[in-house]
């Protein structure tokens, strides 16, 4: 591992908030989270008028400044209204959203964004920002979502891939700790890709089965250790959609961990989320936790 990522009792929280109502939810979330940590709370608005000076007007660009700076002051004092006790500082950044976002997580830990901002449609769909910030980032971060018909479920879900994942499962279990929660170690594997051919293979099957839930056992045997007071349940799942299962699984959480795996897309030139974790952010019923797979296994594709 080249870096080690801060624990959730270690790191402070940054949310970036743009004037939308999911924004406004995701910063109120993220007080929350805030307090559970008891860490201070970072508030970011990306205005980009580094990037607007070449082809808006000097009263333009300090219009944007007014009315960022204007938002944080507002989002600032709804956070004081619900967390009179927590401590809150706010950010007016040159730079675009996303560059502010990693830059603040770089400083403070943990990046909390909402489900979509100003910039999209009327949908269940993650905004380009949260997106770009989730699948580019060396901190973990939080997509919010499900949050506004929220009831505590006491249960902290967290994917296990394969034994790199430990540190995703220790971090959760952290989570989950905080929460006065129980912790939820899923590992949900491919029939199809497993087998590699869609034909039937009971004999194999089993022993493919059986390699799963080892690798599960080992990774749950070292939480039980770590965290002898927390309650730990474990389950492998085997499917034709992983996403699917961790989606529903979303339903019965208040925050599930997931290994940030970054994958090239086929041109290079940038990063995206793999497919499961992409699936998430898009239709999860309860916020979503991406901790970045760092190091060697930055870009695992188990």
């Amino acid at each position: 591992m080249e870096r080690t990522i801060r624990t959730p009792d270690t790191s402070s929280v940054v949310v970036g908030v743009d004037g939308s109502a999911q924004a406004r939810d995701a910063a109120l979330w993220a007080a929350g989270e805030a307090v559970r940590r008891g860490r201070p709370l970072h508030i970011v608005h990306g205005g980009d008028t580094d990037g607007r000076a070449l082809y808006v007007s000097g009263e333009t660009i300090e219009k944007v400044r007014a009315a960022g700076r204007a938002l944080l002051d507002d989002t600032a004092k709804a956070v004081a209204a619900e967390y009179p006790g927590l401590t809150v500082t706010t950010e007016f950044s040159r730079s675009d959203a996303v560059t502010s976002l990693h830059r603040a997580g770089g400083l403070h830990g943990t990046v909390v964004v909402g489900n979509r901002g100003l910039g999209g449609f009327d949908s269940l769909l993650l905004g380009s920002v949260g997106l770009d910030t989730a699948a580019t980032a060396r901190t973990p971060v939080i997509v919010v979502r499900g949050v506004e018909r929220a009831e505590e479920r006491g249960s902290v879900v967290v994917a296990v891939r394969d034994e790199h994942d430990l540190m995703c499962a220790q971090y959760a279990a952290r989570e989950a700790e905080l929460r006065k929660a129980s912790l939820r170690l899923l590992h949900v594997w491919n029939v199809f890709q497993s087998v590699g051919i869609v034909v039937p293979m009971s004999d194999g099957m089993d022993e493919i089965a059986g390699r799963h839930e080892e690798t599960l056992l080992a990774v749950t045997d070292v939480i039980r250790e770590e965290f002898p007071d927390l309650a730990v349940e474990s389950e492998a799942e085997k499917s034709v959609s992983v996403a699917g299962v961790l989606v529903e699984a979303s339903r019965h959480a208040d925050l599930l961990v997931m290994g940030g795996r970054r994958a090239p897309t086929p041109l290079g030139l940038r990063r995206s989320l793999g497919r499961a974790a992409h699936s998430l952010v898009h239709h999860a019923h309860c916020p979503v936790l991406l901790v970045p797979r760092l190091g060697s296994h930055f870009g695992s594709t188990s």
